[in-house]
């Protein structure tokens, strides 16, 4: 299983992705969150969920990059389709609260999954993110040039889809893109401190307060969603894109070594 829950209380739940080498998300990681967030939305009395990987020197890589067109097909509750924008805007409109507690690298698909919880925590020396499609001749697909800019702004947002770079936890944090970088050492006490906080309050408040949040503040339409990721798979068919990919997975792209630990570099 890549996920593993851990039920902390009838109100907090935490999961921990595990996906060797390197938790890329792929057709599989995408089969298993669908089942996942169906088991959380069908708890009423979950208040909380965690996420945490666990391996200390990836959260989530990115898209699996070989089997692109193994994802599931279709459209989900939310008229999005199943394979991730489905779940994301689940995660964005669920009766609970979404945490990432992030450790190692979080880029493309993987900064792109925890824009979409409603907290982000990052490990100041370990975590480090990145949106590098560019990189590989593309674009952010799965809601990146429609979640980011929300988070950091327009103009920090292009620098980071543009520069396709790595970025610390401590810029992040200042940009935006996560709540705060905490000291590693203290980064698990820090969150589960916060999140047996939340549930232990009521959840007809939290429910509120969630809701009423989505109607005030702005929040991706479904058909810009749609519509990037289609552009961004039709864009791996480009021979610049197809060429680049090529290229960093002759290097060892998707395995763990040097090239995913400093994949901007190689970029």
């Amino acid at each position: 299983m890549i996920f593993t829950v851990q039920e902390l209380s009838t109100a907090y739940w935490k999961v921990t992705i595990d996906n060797p080498p390197v938790n890329v998300f792929d057709p599989e990681f995408s089969r298993q969150l669908m089942s996942l967030i169906d088991q959380l939305e069908a708890n009423d009395e979950l208040k909380v969920v965690v996420f945490e990987s666990a391996n200390p020197d990836f959260f989530v890589a990115h898209v699996e990059l070989v089997n692109i067109g193994g994802f599931p097909k279709g459209l989900g509750k939310t008229g999005l389709s199943i394979s991730w924008p489905d779940i994301a805007k689940r995660f964005e409109q669920a009766a609970f609260v979404s945490i990432a507690s992030i450790r190692g690298r979080a880029r493309g698909l993987g900064s792109e999954f925890v824009q979409a919880f409603d907290l982000r925590f990052a490990s100041k020396e370990k975590a480090f993110f990145a949106q590098p499609e560019i990189g590989i001749g593309s674009f952010p697909g799965g809601g990146g040039l429609e979640r980011l800019h929300l988070l950091t702004g327009k103009a920090r947002a292009l620098e980071i889809i543009l520069s396709g770079d790595d970025y610390d936890a401590e810029t992040a944090a200042l940009y935006g893109w996560v709540n705060r970088a905490i000291p590693d050492a203290q980064l698990d006490s820090f969150v589960d401190r916060l999140a047996g906080r939340i549930a232990s309050f009521d959840k007809p408040a939290i429910v509120a307060i969630k809701s009423i949040m989505n109607e005030r503040a702005t929040l991706p339409k479904n058909e810009h969603i749609m519509e990037t990721q289609t552009l961004f798979f039709e864009s791996l068919q480009w021979e610049g894109s197809r060429r680049r990919v090529k290229h960093l997975l002759d290097k060892g792209l998707q395995q763990y070594g040097d090239v995913e630990l400093n994949l901007g570099e190689y970029l």
